[in-house]
């Protein structure tokens, strides 16, 4: 199967499914009238203290909490989520260093040359959310976990030589995430009704993508250029690092758009649009979009889980009742993803050699 047949098989699923693809916006939203209208006009980014879901004291009631925020915002801050400061400022660190490399070294990283893994540098305009609005100002750098064979998301992390160092911190900040992300996933679990392990085994060999970001100013920058345009996160669930510096927006349910501040000791999460999905619309993948008028560059950190590659995306048993049933249609969390990253990744759209 090509490219535009794995994206129009996605596209067709979802449309059967009750979800569409909207042209302008680029996101995925749950049909008028099913659980998704449970996410409020919210005027800021709940903070939940996962402590005792990370000791195990009171996972239950955590998983209430984050319950709640999934449900009226799709957003919410954790704080005592027992990654240590030091990590996360070396992995600053590193990132700082990645992008103030030259750029012909970067570029020798472009994530084109990955395949189909998907790794590497992406230069400003490289990728862009919301390709029909605007474009993206923004530098990355994808990570994820290592393996000799290629395969849509997975193989080799392409590393840059000059910088001793850089692949250890950033496989010790990937496990400090997973770590992190596997006691999240049970909270969700947990606040679906779900066996606390019920998405392990959609999750053996889950796909993850480690993305470093560095946003210049947008002060001198076009109309139609933002630091990263409004989108829904394809996968499961992001864990986002922000440094002081701040720019990240959510959109509420009126349309709104509300600033996420970065909070010291603190990560984002959100869910994404496997989540919705699965759901049956009750959690809110929400649209978001990074604006950096400050004056001075930006950096964060994003994680992204999902599940495995051939995972089937289908309607979870506590999510479904007399007005909102099962769908009947599925699809893989592979296929789903390689075609949204067809729709923003420029380098995917060129006619194949």
């Amino acid at each position: 199967m090509n490219k535009q047949e794995l994206k129009t098989k996605v596209q067709e699923k979802s449309i059967e499914s009750g979800y569409s693809a909207k042209e302008k916006s680029n996101i995925i939203e749950a049909p008028e009238g099913r659980f998704a209208s449970k996410q409020t006009a919210f005027s800021e980014i709940p903070m939940i203290d996962i402590e005792a879901l990370v000791d195990g004291s009171d996972p239950e009631g955590v998983a209430r909490t984050i319950g709640k925020a999934c449900e009226e915002v799709g957003f919410f801050s954790v704080k005592n989520h027992g990654v240590p400061q030091d990590l996360i400022d070396r992995m600053y660190q590193a990132t700082q260093q990645f992008f103030e490399l030259p750029a012909e070294v970067k570029e020798r990283l472009h994530v084109a040359n990955s395949g189909q893994t998907l790794r590497g540098y992406i230069p400003p305009y490289g990728e862009n959310a919301d390709p029909k609005n605007t474009r993206d100002l923004k530098e990355a750098f994808d990570y994820g976990v290592h393996t000799e064979e290629v395969s849509p998301f997975f193989g080799p992390n392409p590393m840059p030589e000059e910088l001793p160092g850089f692949k250890e911190v950033c496989e010790e900040y990937h496990d400090a995430m997973m770590s992190l992300a596997r006691k999240l996933v049970s909270a969700f679990a947990i606040s679906l009704d779900l066996p606390a392990d019920y998405f392990e085994k959609l999750q053996r060999q889950p796909i993850t993508i480690q993305r470093l970001l560095h946003y210049p100013s947008q002060a001198n920058a076009a109309a139609n250029e933002i630091g990263i345009g409004a989108h829904t996160d394809y996968g499961f669930l992001t864990i986002l690092s922000q440094d002081s510096v701040g720019g990240l927006q959510v959109r509420n349910k009126e349309g709104e758009w509300i600033s996420a501040p970065p909070v010291e000791g603190s990560f984002i999460i959100n869910i994404g649009d496997l989540v919705q999905a699965m759901t049956n619309g009750r959690y809110s993948s929400t649209v978001h979009r990074v604006v950096n008028t400050s004056g001075e560059s930006r950096s964060s950190i994003a994680f992204f889980i999902d599940l495995d590659y051939d995972a089937v995306v289908e309607t979870l048993p506590t999510c479904v009742d007399a007005e909102n049933p099962a769908t009947e249609n599925t699809f893989t969390c592979g296929e789903y993803k390689y075609a949204r990253f067809v729709d923003v990744y420029p380098h995917l759209q060129e006619p194949q050699k």
